[in-house]
């Protein structure tokens, strides 16, 4: 499937890009890993793994939630 081989390319380069020093990050390369990240989550979410990882933090929201009580 195309979409897991693009999304195992960003999850890479947000590995690689969240490695540097952070001053050596401008503003605009800190919007770009945002951006980076943001396109990685859309192409995730649809997928198996992505449902997994919802249902794992939806548990965990409504764990808190309820101890909260």
């Amino acid at each position: 499937m195309l979409t897991i081989n693009v999304a195992v390319l960003l999850a890479v380069i947000i590995v690689v890009r969240l490695r540097r020093r952070t001053e050596a990050r401008s503003r605009n390369d800190e919007k770009l890993t945002v951006l980076i990240v943001l396109v990685f989550g859309i192409l995730v979410a649809p997928t198996g793994f992505g449902q997994g990882v919802l249902d794992v933090v939806g548990e965990l929201v409504s764990g808190i939630n309820d101890s909260g009580r």
